[in-house]
C-alpha cells in the first residue's frame, strides 16, 4: 500500500454510474430514441478509471490502465462521431427492429426492458468491464511486473485491430455511397454490389471489430491478475485462481453480449444483402481465420 491517505474511488464511481442510467432513461422518454448508452459507451469507462487513478495517490498501475482506457475512448469517440452518431435524434439502427418483436412491442414491456437492459444493464456492464482498476487500486503501491507488460501491449494491438477495421469500414462504407472525398476502388467493386466488405481484415473475419473489442477488456483484466502476482513466482501463474478473479466479470459479460448482440445484427444484414449468407459460410464469425473458401461473385454489379 502506499504511505500517503487517498480516498476510495468505489462510492464516486457507483454514484457516476447511477447517474448515467438516470440520464439515459429520461433522455429516452424525453426523446423517444434508445441509444443514449451508446453515446456514453466509449466515455464512461475512460471516466471510472481515470478516477481510479487520480485516487491511487500516483500508482502507476493505475494510471497506465487510465491512459490505455481513454486512448480506447478518444478513438472509439472519434468512429461513432464521424459516423454521426452524436446527431440530433439519431439511433442504432438495430433498437427499432428490436422494439418491432412481439416480446417487445407493448410500450409497457418496452419500457420496462428500457429500464433494465438499455439503461441500467448496459452501464452497469460498462463499469463491470472497469473493475481490473478496482483491483489495481487496492493493490497501489504493487511494483508493475511482467504481466503489466504483457496486458499494455496486448491492450495495444487490440486496439490497433479494432481501429484498421473500422477505418477500413469506414472507408468502403464512404465509397459505397459515393460520399465527397472518397473514390470508389476498383478491387472492391464486388463487395460494392454485395453491398458489405469482405476484403482487409474483413476476409478473415465477419466482425473483426467487434473480436478487437472484446479482447481490449480481456486484455485490461490481466493488470488485475498482474496487481496480485508478486512478479517474480511464476509457478503461482499455474493456478486457477490466480486468473478467475472476480473482477473478471465484466470482460465474461461483454464477451456474452457480444454473442447475442452480434447473431442479431446478423439476421438484420442477412435479410439486407441475400449474399451474406454465402459469405457466412467461408468466414469466421467473430475469431480471425483464413478464409474457409472463396466469396462467391456477386450475381448483380455495381453501377
Amino acid at each position: 500500500q502506499m504511505g500517503e491517505e487517498v480516498g476510495s474511488p468505489d462510492m464516486v464511481v457507483a454514484a457516476l454510474c447511477a447517474g448515467f442510467v438516470a440520464w439515459c432513461l429520461v433522455s429516452s422518454w424525453v426523446t423517444g430514441t434508445y441509444s443514449h448508452v451508446d453515446r456514453l459507451w466509449s466515455i464512461t469507462p475512460a471516466v471510472y478509471a481515470v478516477v481510479y487513478a487520480a485516487l491511487s495517490g500516483g500508482d502507476r498501475r493505475c494510471i497506465l490502465m487510465a491512459v490505455l482506457a481513454c486512448a480506447w475512448g478518444a478513438r472509439l469517440t472519434h468512429n461513432f462521431a464521424r459516423k454521426g452518431g452524436y446527431g440530433k435524434g439519431e439511433q442504432d439502427y438495430r433498437w427499432p427492429v428490436l422494439q418491432k418483436l412481439p416480446l417487445l412491442a407493448h410500450p409497457v414491456t418496452w419500457q420496462l426492458f428500457n429500464l433494465s437492459f438499455i439503461a441500467t444493464y448496459q452501464n452497469v456492464l460498462l463499469l463491470l468491464i472497469v473493475l481490473p482498476s478496482a483491483v489495481a487500486w487496492q493493490q497501489r503501491g504493487a511494483a508493475l511486473n511482467a504481466l503489466d507488460g504483457l496486458a499494455a501491449v496486448a491492450m495495444t494491438a487490440f486496439l490497433a485491430v479494432e481501429a484498421t477495421a473500422d477505418q477500413q469500414q469506414w472507408i468502403f462504407q464512404q465509397s459505397k455511397h459515393r460520399a465527397p472525398g472518397f473514390v470508389r476502388q476498383r478491387h472492391l467493386q464486388d463487395d460494392y454490389s454485395r453491398g458489405f466488405l469482405t476484403h482487409g481484415l474483413f476476409r478473415f473475419s465477419r466482425h473483426p471489430n467487434f473480436f478487437a473489442e472484446q479482447c481490449v477488456w480481456v486484455s485490461y483484466y490481466i493488470f488485475a491478475v498482474a496487481s496480485l502476482w508478486n512478479g517474480s513466482d511464476l509457478s503461482a501463474l499455474g493456478a486457477w485462481r490466480v486468473w478467475a478473479h472476480p473482477s473478471a466479470a465484466g470482460a465474461v459479460l461483454l464477451v456474452l453480449l457480444f454473442q447475442g448482440s452480434t447473431t442479431f445484427t446478423e439476421s438484420i444484414t442477412r435479410g439486407k444483402y441475400p449474399e451474406y449468407r454465402e459469405y457466412q459460410k467461408v468466414t469466421s464469425r467473430l475469431l480471425p481465420l483464413p478464409p474457409f473458401g472463396a466469396v462467391r461473385i456477386p450475381t448483380k454489379k455495381s453501377r
